[in-house]
């Protein structure tokens, strides 16, 4: 098929599929067919034609509007695209619409469903992402990671998530929360398609996706500091994909002691930043905040400047630490969240399992095939060294061969 051929196509299928599931799943603050057409009509040539992206609502789109996931900014246009959009427009890629992001991609949840069960959070703060990829809505899901908000919704949604090291894509046009932390990222259904966006993405022009599959020789198995937090679904995932990994590499048990501080550094940076990057929402429309975000800013605001600098030379010395376990281990695996989805009306789930990674600033690559006590998806990580981001999506090619078949939610199918 040729590029000019497979955009039409691609935006009738995508149509298709967000006409059957969308009223279900509810994983777009701004859609429009006509624009979608538009697109497809005059859609370049290259190596993401015949797929769409789902656009995370913090990240500016030229033709629709950007939220933020609040009331502050409803109906706001920023008339540009963001980099990352212009880059993957470029490359073919067509702009299915917006999809939900809890407030300022903290914890506030939108109306997005997970895919799996209706009463089961997708996760947050790029649920409308992960619930689009993972029903066939979109083909990418842009994304975005300040704590946990691309890994948990691709564990809880059954996909693949990838965060990549911190800097690796550009952030220009895309909402801040926490500028230590905050990391683009892409929800997909196989690496392969991850591998694709990375090699557009990575910029400014693109270059050739790492989709060769890579066996690691040693790999560090990472329980984490928190392990007694892990629910019975993760702890069958790890034991599961363990058991699959060490049938064709060494695996051996990972202390990570050193780095029990990690959680709770990475809180300290981020509310203060936080609190720093919302300062004129606070001030000028406090009343439009969220309970949950307005309590994330004012903890910000009662760290003081010596305990933020303090944890930043802390953090600092994490990194250092966690690049000497690269010169023993290929990659680490991990957990990516405590268990299944929870109900949607406790929240969005936690974020425990990935607060660390996040701090350090490595990429990760979550990969879907286990299943929890209810049937629902668990994810387990893979985890490279910083800027190691191509190793590590031919070792995520690698374990997704050994790993099970990614599970379908009820209605997915792909025609």
């Amino acid at each position: 098929m040729t590029a000019k051929a497979a955009a039409p196509r691609c935006a009738e299928r995508v149509l298709a599929r967000i006409a059957a599931r969308e009223a279900r799943i509810r994983a777009f603050s701004a859609h429009d067919p006509a624009l979608l057409r538009r697109e497809a009509a005059c859609a370049p040539a290259g190596p993401l034609a015949g797929l769409a992206i789902g656009v995370k609502d913090i990240i500016a789109t030229e033709d629709y509007p950007t939220g933020y996931g609040s009331p502050i900014y409803d109906g706001f246009h920023t008339g540009a695209d963001a980099a990352c959009v212009a880059l993957l427009r470029a490359g073919g890629a067509l702009c299915a619409g917006k999809t939900v992001t809890t407030e300022f991609a903290f914890f506030r949840a939108g109306p997005t469903v997970n895919p799996f069960d209706a009463a089961r959070t997708p996760g947050g703060s790029s649920s409308g992402s992960a619930a689009a990829v993972a029903t066939g809505m979109a083909d990418i899901g842009l994304a975005s990671q300040t704590a946990a908000s691309l890994t948990r919704p691709a564990s809880y949604c059954g996909i693949v998530g990838f965060k990549p090291s911190y800097g690796r894509y550009a952030l220009a046009g895309v909402k801040a929360l926490a500028p230590s932390f905050d990391t683009l990222g892409t929800l997909t259904r196989d690496v392969a398609t991850a591998a694709r966006a990375d090699a557009v993405l990575k910029g400014p022009l693109p270059g050739a996706p790492a989709t060769t599959p890579r066996a690691p020789a040693r790999i560090g198995l990472c329980h984490t500091p928190w392990w007694n937090e892990a629910e019975g679904g993760t702890r069958r995932a790890m034991s599961r994909a363990t058991a699959l990994l060490a049938a064709h590499a060494a695996i051996e048990p990972v202390d990570l002691a050193p780095f029990a501080t990690g959680c709770d550094l990475h809180a300290t940076i981020m509310g203060y930043e936080a609190a720093q990057a919302l300062a004129w929402e606070y001030r000028a429309r406090r009343a439009l905040l969220s309970p949950q975000i307005a309590g994330l800013i004012e903890s910000g605001q009662r760290i003081g400047d010596d305990t933020y600098r303090a944890a930043l030379v802390a953090a600092r010395a994490l990194r250092a630490r966690a690049a000497d376990l690269f010169g023993r281990y290929d990659v680490l695996l991990a957990p990516a969240a405590p268990g299944e989805a929870p109900l949607a009306d406790t929240g969005t789930g936690s974020p425990r399992f990935s607060r660390l990674w996040t701090l350090l600033r490595l990429p990760t690559v979550t990969l879907p095939g286990f299943a929890g006590p209810s049937g629902l998806p668990v994810g387990v990580q893979l985890l490279g060294p910083r800027d190691g981001d191509e190793r590590l999506l031919g070792h995520a090619a690698w374990a997704e061969a050994l790993f099970p078949a990614r599970g379908t939610p009820p209605h997915g199918d792909y025609p």
